[in-house]
């Protein structure tokens, strides 16, 4: 026994040696390499030693929002937002104590008007149902204030989509697609779907790519509405992208594309070149459909809208579409040019009351329902773009979050630790589908629950009833003012159904 011992113990030094040795020709090698290649300043300068520039600069990405950066200075959201959503997706509740750390005097912050007697609680009203397309053949009766935005699968893992729609379904809310057509996953827990049609036409193009009657009557009756994207926030001038190596076989059948392959869709619709065109294609798809159709966009400036209701206008409102989402330019999405993601397509803080004000100057406001989309992950965001004039909200990358997204920033490289946006079938094994389903329900009841409690708060019944006057911004003095004197109310609109917004 003494012998084997000692004999395992030698064996191990000499292990040990080797090692060390191999360990020490690598670092020669290395530092051989580094001194006399030509790309890397830093690394023919300091040989080996340089490598650890490139290891901490990684690193720093996850070290920040842990030890270094102050609760309420990240972005594109910062930990405090980040706690609140983990927090409400597991049912604990956004309770504080001691005191709130968002500081009421930074410019851009919405603060509420309180009422002086708020809405007691026993006659609070539940938020009305409000109908899209009620001229269609099928209307939609949409239930909840706040949904979710469009995400495809390829962009997410299908644990994530199966969470997602289960969410949905428990919590009554939709789903949209995104532009990746109509899963499996989608569809199994029987949730309100809105069908996205991308420039590709994924899902609903025939063989050529164009797109097909035959395919659009097949999903109808699966789904609640359709939406036809024409622009994104994070790339407004380009299509979507999914990298090649998350474009898998199951990927590439339900698309109707090449598996391995990077999937590029156009950056707008081929068939779609102007406002009559995309006025066809809407009453195109609501005919064969019967359900209600509308539009994506983001706004670089208020011609776009004009022109779209005016062209409106010459055909008669019926020609409208149903609704409209509009993105901010701050949105967000699975892979994007940096040059289009920073610095094209309006911010849904100025975006979104111009839309609202054209479509009351042009007298569509009725017609029209709005959706607003861009970093609403809050239910304070929430009741602000109510406030704005939106119908609806819908959160993309707040559900994420609910699923149990770390803000990585990895989406693109089929490398999310989450398993959110990966198809690594390793590290899909952490997200628990019947445990994010959960969550997701959870996240989603807490932020429409939310926005009628501050509702309640500023005396009103629910949460539909906010207008501009009941929120108010502050500004770089640090004064607040009135939304509705920093974006009155178009002149068009009073002596009209001013009672009716107001």
């Amino acid at each position: 026994m003494q012998l084997d011992t000692r004999s395992i113990f030698d064996w191990l030094i000499t292990v040990f040696i080797y090692g060390v040795l191999v360990l020490l020709v690598c670092f020669v090698l290395m530092y051989i390499y580094d001194r006399f290649q030509k790309e890397h300043s830093v690394r023919r300068n300091y040989p080996l030693i340089g490598r650890m520039r490139y290891v901490l600069e990684r690193m720093g990405e996850f070290l920040r929002q842990y030890f270094y950066a102050n609760d309420r200075e990240e972005i594109p959201f910062n930990r405090a937002t980040r706690n609140w959503i983990y927090r409400t997706a597991k049912n604990i509740g956004g309770t504080i104590g001691f005191g709130s750390t968002n500081d009421l005097r930074e410019p851009g912050t919405i603060i509420f008007v309180n009422a002086a007697y708020p809405v007691l609680e026993e006659n609070n009203k539940p938020t009305p149902p409000t109908v899209i397309g009620p001229d269609c053949s099928h209307p939609y009766i949409a239930k909840n204030v706040v949904n979710i935005s469009g995400m495809s699968f390829g962009a997410l893992s299908a644990p994530a989509i199966q969470a997602l729609s289960k969410g949905a379904h428990k919590a009554g809310i939709w789903l949209n697609t995104g532009e990746g057509g109509l899963s499996p996953y989608h569809r199994e827990n029987e949730c309100d779907l809105i069908f996205q049609i991308g420039t590709a036409k994924y899902g609903v193009r025939d063989e050529k790519g164009q797109l097909c009657d035959k395919r659009l009557s097949e999903i109808a009756p699966h789904v609640k509405a359709f939406e036809i994207k024409l622009s994104q926030g994070a790339k407004p001038g380009r299509g979507g992208v999914l990298p090649g190596k998350k474009v898998t076989s199951e990927i590439a059948a339900i698309r109707g594309i090449e598996a391995g392959v990077i999937s590029n869709s156009p950056n707008r619709h081929l068939d779609i070149a102007s406002d009559s065109d995309l006025l066809d294609m809407i009453r195109r798809v609501r005919e064969v459909s019967g359900r209600p159709v509308g539009i994506k966009m983001v706004l670089g400036s208020d011609m776009p809208i004009k022109s779209l209701c005016e062209a409106i206008l010459k055909r008669g409102s019926k020609h409208a579409p149903d609704f409209i989402t509009l993105d901010g330019g701050d949105g967000g999405t699975g892979a994007a040019p940096q040059v289009l993601a920073d610095y094209v397509g309006l911010p849904l803080s100025e975006s979104l009351p111009i839309l609202v004000d054209t479509l009351i100057m042009a007298g569509l406001r009725d017609r029209i329902r709005v959706i607003a989309s861009g970093k609403l992950v809050t239910s304070a965001k929430v009741a602000w773009a109510l406030c704005m004039g939106a119908n609806f909200v819908v959160s993309a990358r707040g559900f994420m979050f609910a699923l149990g997204c770390v803000q990585s920033q990895q989406c693109h490289q089929d490398t999310c630790p989450a398993g959110v946006t990966t198809h690594n079938k390793r590290r899909q094994k952490g997200l628990v589908v019947d445990v994010k389903a959960e969550r997701v329900a959870n996240y989603a009841q807490w932020m429409n629950f939310e926005a009628d409690r501050l509702a309640h708060s500023c005396g009103l019944a629910h949460a539909r009833e906010f207008r501009r006057y009941h929120a108010r911004m502050v500004k770089s003095s640090g004064v607040s003012i009135p939304l509705d004197e920093l974006y009155p109310y178009p002149e068009a609109y009073y002596g009209k159904t001013i009672k009716k917004y107001r």
